[in-house]
């Protein structure tokens, strides 16, 4: 029988730190050529869209994410974990909270690697869940002790909840120019289709996470940010057809060479070169991410159950 795993079982069962760890383990090993991943499949419904996300780990995991876009709705999703050796369904574990961890969990390996050691300032554009995992990420991995929010609703709110988790200052940006030139740190976590500040803005040694825009007509990040930056990527093959932070400078002839970031993990790339360097961190979202968190939360859920870990 499956284990039907929460969202508060997710959200007690996947630390940061620990999703943080197994991210960047996959990126890795999507880097080293040890990862089954197909593209991600998009079927057109009306005007919203279904995804399937799979992927196969081998020896370690394998899975599905299957997630429903549309018009009005929220986002609905659901992981299945399968048994490698059987195909049996292990877990059936509810997608939204576990997206929002592992897609934090992303920029925090990119924050890690990337940041300048003494960043402490964050300007965070979005105030949904995805923003909050952004944060708790950020906040993993560098002492960020100023957050700047740009939001066109629940700023607020969302900053109160913040301040009171991190106890640190979350407060809404007065002027979206200011956040962004006072950032050492910058994370988008929009629907935005278009580019959310103006690249001129940007303080040499600062480092980007977009992660809301994952089509390519879609964009969070505007030209002259990707002109003036390094830009890593999880996945070349996948930012190579739906990053349109990517895509559209590309089209208006920018010459944007990607590097992924688990090649800058495994040491075969650097990642800042100095402390005045530009860096971009564009993450569409990628299966492994799902992978090898699911198989996390499922052997913590099995193991509290006295039914064990999976079995490869």
């Amino acid at each position: 029988m499956a284990l039907i795993i929460t969202r508060e079982d997710v959200e007690r069962l996947l630390p940061m730190r620990d999703a943080i760890a197994a991210v960047a383990r996959g990126f890795q090993l999507v880097s080293e050529g040890k990862v089954v991943m197909p593209a991600r499949l998009a079927t057109p419904v009306g005007d919203g869209v279904h995804l399937s996300m799979p992927c196969y780990v081998p020896g370690e995991a394998l899975t599905v994410k299957v997630v429903t876009l549309l018009p009005g709705q929220p986002i609905r999703a659901t992981v299945l974990l399968h048994d490698i050796a059987t195909g049996e369904v292990l877990a059936i574990i509810d997608g939204e909270s576990f997206t929002a961890i592992r897609t934090g969990a992303a920029s925090g390996v990119a924050t890690q690697h990337l940041a300048r050691a003494d960043a402490k300032v964050l300007t965070l554009f979005g105030a949904g869940t995805q923003a909050a995992t952004q944060l708790e990420a950020v906040c993993a991995v560098r002492k960020v002790n100023q957050v700047f929010v740009v939001s066109l609703e629940n700023a607020g709110p969302f900053c109160d909840r913040m301040s009171r988790k991190f106890a640190i200052d979350v407060a809404p940006a007065g002027d979206v120019k200011d956040a962004v030139e006072a950032a050492d740190i910058i994370c988008t976590a929009t629907n935005s289709p278009t580019p959310v500040f103006r690249g001129e803005w940007l303080r040499p040694g600062t480092h980007i996470n977009a992660i809301g825009a994952f089509t390519p007509a879609t964009r969070e990040l505007d030209t002259e940010t990707i002109r003036r930056s390094k830009v890593l990527v999880d996945s070349r093959a996948a930012s190579g057809i739906e990053a349109g932070d990517i895509l559209i400078p590309r089209s208006q002839g920018v010459d944007v060479n990607v590097t992924e970031i688990g090649e800058v993990i495994m040491g075969k790339y650097n990642g800042r070169k100095s402390e005045d360097e530009i860096t971009v961190f564009k993450s569409v979202g990628i299966a492994v991410q799902d992978a090898l968190t699911a198989k996390l939360v499922f052997e913590s859920k099995a193991d509290r159950r006295g039914t064990g870990p999976q079995k490869n």
